[in-house]
């Protein structure tokens, strides 16, 4: 049986039902979504990909993400790459400023730290992470984000 994104995002749920770890992931999702995307970034391109400013192995991730999202909801999905697009934005100001092992470092450090946050936040929930149930809810955490999102401001998703 194919999962909605309405049963992915249920689902997700249960085990974020804390306040705080619910505040916890509507900071981290994000800041881990966009070390993700800026850790890609600082992939070395072959000579082919180079050619093109845009094409890294973080757009291909991208492709591969949009799939997902896509067969759940064309909005979340519209929404996930607006926010990939200015998680770029910002890989890319950090890069020009302090240049790819500057992006690298923050990355790293970025991914490690809200990764401590989250996992604080489910000890304080007293449930384990969704993805240890199932590896693709790595990729439901920014779409909870984003359909919490979509439901203040009274989107259909």
């Amino acid at each position: 049986m194919s999962r909605t994104i309405s049963n992915w995002l249920a689902e997700y749920g249960t085990s974020h039902q804390n306040p705080t770890n619910k505040l916890i992931h509507w900071f981290a999702v994000p800041g881990i979504y966009w070390s993700i995307v800026a850790l890609l970034w600082t992939i070395p391109t072959p000579a082919f990909m180079a050619e093109l400013a845009w094409l890294n192995w973080s757009t291909l991730a991208l492709l591969i993400i949009v799939g997902f999202y896509v067969r759940l909801s064309i909005p979340l999905t519209v929404g996930m790459v607006a926010i990939t697009v200015l998680c770029y934005l910002i890989a890319y100001g950090i890069e020009s400023a302090i240049g790819t092992m500057g992006l690298l470092i923050t990355a790293v450090v970025v991914f490690v730290v809200l990764w401590i946050f989250q996992f604080v936040g489910h000890n304080i929930e007293g449930k384990r992470p969704s993805f240890f149930k199932d590896i693709q809810f790595l990729m439901i955490g920014p779409a909870w984000v984003m359909a919490f999102l979509f439901r203040k401001l009274g989107w259909k998703y």
